[in-house]
């Protein structure tokens, strides 16, 4: 699982965005690293749990020739309180971390496969996420 070394500070505020105005990435929308890359096409906060299911089934889906590259990192941390806690008392304790994707992020890059194969990680990897993706390839 990833989660960061040092948080600056234990618990965010929730960040609220208006559902009318979808906001889309600027940063990290290319394929920069390998052939073909999974995008994102709806917001959402994927966790550190799914994004290391996700890169287990994309390496074992490509072998020892394929390689891989994650391009999100989770850094915002989630809490929740315990089970059967009556409302009131404050916000609950951190459970573990997350990443907020908007539309057009690319999640996962990969390389040194061919095209069939590179797809079928990709998409068999976005069935793992919260999110609905796209695999694109490089432009």
């Amino acid at each position: 699982m990833l989660f960061p070394k040092k948080v600056k500070h234990r618990k965010w505020q929730v960040g609220r965005e208006n559902p009318k105005k979808v906001r889309v990435a600027t940063r990290g929308v290319d394929v920069s690293f390998g052939s073909y890359g999974l995008k994102a096409t709806s917001p959402f906060r994927v966790t550190s749990n799914q994004i290391e299911s996700a890169r287990k089934v994309i390496s074992k889906t490509l072998g020892k020739t394929g390689r891989m590259w994650t391009r999100v990192f989770p850094d915002r941390p989630v809490t929740q309180k315990a089970a059967e806690v009556p409302m009131g008392k404050g916000k609950g304790e951190p459970k573990g971390f997350c990443v907020e994707i908007r539309p057009g992020r690319i999640l996962f890059e990969v390389d040194g496969v061919t095209e069939e194969v590179a797809k079928s990680a990709l998409i068999k990897a976005g069935k793992k996420l919260p999110v609905t993706i796209r695999v694109v390839g490089r432009e």
